[in-house]
């Protein structure tokens, strides 16, 4: 027997290895050839410049000079005294008073249907009720409204609370504030 012969481990490692190497520059030499017909990759122009194909050229930076004139000018307030007030007047048409939004209270539910016991969602935006106490109201089956035993604080403008009845049919739910005498929108559920 040969010295090949004796060591079968070390000539399969050997064969893997040249197998490795010839792969690899196959693959090297495939993979160049394919950036050079697709044109990916840095051409050498050899002089420094932008090779052909580039796009993007950045000029050399140059010194700027500083602007003292403020790059934004503001409209004088009321409260800047009398002359900005004369100036602003003959210079600039008086601005009219914009009436303030209508203060309203809109209210949404969690659901349309529900079962007689089951919490509903109830939630809403009063923008003009920061930190107003929202009393909820209810109406069973197009009867009158009643207090339901729920009040609701309104906080960022938001508020938002649960109701459960055990009562069935269209149940109408509402809030009120009563200390500006102002009433949401109904909304509708069905229970049953």
């Amino acid at each position: 027997m040969s010295d090949s012969e004796d060591k079968p481990v070390v000539n399969g490692l050997v064969a893997l290895v040249a197998v490795a190497v010839v792969v690899g520059l196959l693959a090297g030499i495939a993979l160049m050839i394919g950036t050079k017909m697709l044109g990916v990759g840095g051409g050498d122009g050899g002089d420094g410049g932008p090779a052909a194909g580039e796009s993007l050229v950045l000029p050399d930076p140059s010194r700027t000079t500083r602007q003292s004139d403020p790059l934004i000018t503001l409209l004088p307030s009321d409260d800047d005294g009398a002359e900005s007030d004369s100036a602003s007047a003959s210079n600039e048409p008086k601005a009219t008073k914009k009436a303030k939004p209508k203060a309203e209270i809109s209210l949404t539910q969690g659901a349309f249907r529900a079962s007689p016991g089951e919490d509903l969602y109830l939630s809403g935006i009063y923008p003009q009720g920061e930190g107003a106490v929202l009393d909820v109201q209810i109406r069973v089956n197009a009867g009158s409204w009643a207090d339901f035993p729920v009040d609701v604080n309104v906080s960022d403008a938001t508020f938002s609370t649960y109701v459960n009845t055990s009562q069935t049919g269209d149940i109408e739910w509402r809030v009120v504030d009563k200390s500006k005498k102002l009433t949401s929108n109904a909304v509708k559920v069905t229970y049953g």
